[in-house]
């Protein structure tokens, strides 16, 4: 009955986006899915995705929740009204951020 979904944006669910965008974003997903789960790159990318989809307050009966991560992210995207240069944007800010933080990722 349920679909695949998580408790916050999955890494698994990254090379879906690919097609999603303009070329920028498609450049941005090809570097990040080659790279492992723990790197600071994909962390960012999963935070930038955690606060577009609203992955938060997301309930696991709720009808994004039901049909999966991977669904409620494509949907997502298609309705985003930004630029694919704001999209990037946000993941270098949080790749700043996270880098900030000094934390011991993978690289």
């Amino acid at each position: 009955m349920y679909a695949d979904n998580e408790i916050l944006f999955p890494h698994y669910a990254i090379p879906a986006l690919r097609n999603l965008r303009g070329q920028k974003w498609r450049q941005l997903i090809d570097k990040i899915a080659t790279k492992r789960e723990t790197s600071v790159e994909v962390i960012a990318l999963m935070s930038v995705m955690i606060e577009l989809n609203g992955c938060l307050p997301c309930e696991t009966d709720s009808y994004r929740a039901m049909r999966g991560c991977t669904a409620c992210a494509r949907q997502t995207l298609r309705r985003f009204k930004g630029s694919d240069e704001e999209l990037v944007s946000a993941y270098e800010s949080s790749v700043a951020k996270l880098r900030e933080l000094d934390l011991a990722f993978d690289s």
